[in-house]
């Protein structure tokens, strides 16, 4: 599992007062124009696990229709893990890479119903945060985006999920550095924010909405963000040049 991965005293520089102030104005403005959610779970924890592997680098429709499609041929997570791997293959292609995604999928299912007698991951809700994120992340294809994930909106943990479009957002706004990649976001967001899942579910899925509908990868919507007073990246690159003297 990578190192600090969950909140931290250990980082080499503590995050700074501003930038936290910063990230939590970036907070609420996203969270009033995208609207607060509360945190209760939207499926049950197997479904999130094996859906979020089924969404990498794929969209959100295609990675309900695969996991609907799955579901529907192999019926059980039993014969998910059984099933012949081409037709496995078949079942998901919808949500792209299915010939990497569906082994994954078969040795994780595996792994658990070897380790827990059944298909169910229920145990993480007990256990500390930082030791159900090490049992998630040595299970195969799941990365610390899918574990978090899992953590935070099953079991309500205080972890951060950063997908492409909360690390864009971050990036740009400047609350990350340019040169920051996803794994390394992880511990420098959440560092910067309360210790509340609450308020670490809505930051993440408001700047996941924001990613989706305003700040687009080719061509961000700056003139509808509520944030480009603060924006680095606007700033720089789209705001009004004061003429020098």
């Amino acid at each position: 599992m990578p190192k600090n991965i969950t909140r931290s005293l250990d980082l080499e520089t503590p995050p700074d007062a501003a930038l936290q102030a910063k990230t939590m104005l970036v907070y609420e403005r996203l969270v009033a124009l995208h609207g607060e959610r509360p945190l209760k779970p939207r499926r049950e924890p197997m479904y999130e696990l094996i859906s979020t592997m089924l969404s990498h680098r794929t969209t959100e429709q295609n990675e309900a229709t695969a996991y609907a499609e799955m579901r529907r041929r192999f019926g059980t997570w039993e014969a998910v893990r059984d099933a012949p791997l081409n037709e496995l293959i078949d079942a998901i292609k919808v949500s792209n890479f299915p010939e990497v995604k569906a082994p994954n999928i078969q040795a994780t299912l595996s792994r658990i119903i070897t380790e827990r007698g059944e298909a169910d991951i229920e145990f993480l809700r007990d256990i500390p945060t930082e030791e159900a994120l090490e049992w998630l992340t040595s299970l195969p294809g799941v990365g610390i985006k899918t574990a978090t994930l899992v953590l935070l909106f099953c079991f309500h943990k205080p972890v951060l999920p950063v997908d492409t479009h909360v690390h864009r957002v971050s990036q740009r706004v400047g609350l990350i550095g340019p040169k920051v990649n996803p794994t390394a976001a992880h511990p420098l967001l959440l560092n910067l924010l309360p210790a509340d899942p609450y308020i670490l579910f809505n930051f993440h899925v408001s700047l996941l909405r924001h990613g989706q509908k305003i700040c687009l990868w080719k061509d961000p919507r700056c003139e509808k963000c509520p944030l480009t007073d603060i924006c680095n990246w606007y700033l720089e690159n789209r705001a009004p040049k004061t003429p020098s003297n």
